[in-house]
């Protein structure tokens, strides 16, 4: 045999190498699905998605009545270094006077949290929520949105007097005109009006993201609300 031929005989073959890289991107991809999946490490956290809701709205409860639960933080930290698996995600506000985790009475490993000024889902949004039901198993997804809401407020304005805000800001204006058009020519407050069609044109955007949540939620696997925080009370209203 001559050399080159010798030397193709022992090269390894390019379906071989594609092989054996698709068995690496598995043996790095596979641990986190399957601590997901097969060994969570909270096993309370796996629920349906209507107890999930039931759970989430108890939690809130306790927050409204200001008798939330003393959540031991110090174990729960050990065994949620091998993953987790939360039972809700939310999108919210990135206003600070919204914390979901205390709204909802919830500890680490409970929430997983997207937060925005304004409450809207964008890709980035959109791809985390995708990961959270896909290989986190998450079955409630809720778009938090609030009273008194300083990024739909500018948008209101800014869309009704035709001005252009400084900086990044008119990228928010963007993503809210359509809740601003929605609500406009409704009866009572146009900012709590606008707040409330901002949740529910958001709402029905995740529940009908392809080609994940979607189908998730067709397969009964996710359920979508949206809800408004009151900063009064503490109570969140969900909005059917």
């Amino acid at each position: 045999m001559c050399t080159r031929c010798e030397s193709k005989a022992h090269a390894p073959s390019r379906r071989l190498l594609l092989q054996a890289a698709g068995v690496a991107l598995t043996t790095i991809a596979a641990p986190s699905v399957v601590l997901a999946q097969s060994a969570p490490p909270k096993p309370e956290n796996v629920l349906s998605p209507d107890q999930a809701f039931d759970r989430l709205m108890e939690g809130n409860q306790r927050y409204v009545q200001g008798v939330a639960r003393r959540h031991d933080f110090l174990n729960e930290r050990e065994a949620l270094t091998t993953g987790q698996n939360p039972y809700a995600g939310i999108l919210s506000c990135a206003d600070s006077r919204i914390a979901p985790e205390y709204a909802f009475d919830a500890g680490r490993g409970d929430l997983f949290v997207c937060r925005v000024a304004g409450n809207f889902l964008n890709d980035d949004g959109l791809a985390s929520f995708e990961y959270a039901v896909q290989i986190l198993a998450t079955p409630l997804l809720m778009v938090l949105g609030h009273q008194a809401c300083g990024a739909v407020d500018a948008a209101v304005k800014s869309v009704g007097d035709g001005t252009t805000l400084p900086g990044h800001l008119p990228a928010l204006v963007t993503a809210l005109t359509p809740a601003v058009k929605a609500a406009s020519g409704q009866a009572g407050n146009a900012l709590d009006n606008t707040i409330k069609q901002n949740v529910l044109l958001n709402v029905e955007r995740l529940k009908n993201a392809t080609p994940i949540v979607s189908k998730f939620v067709a397969d009964g696997k996710v359920r979508v609300i949206g809800g408004v925080y009151q900063l009064d009370t503490g109570k969140v209203e969900i909005l059917q």
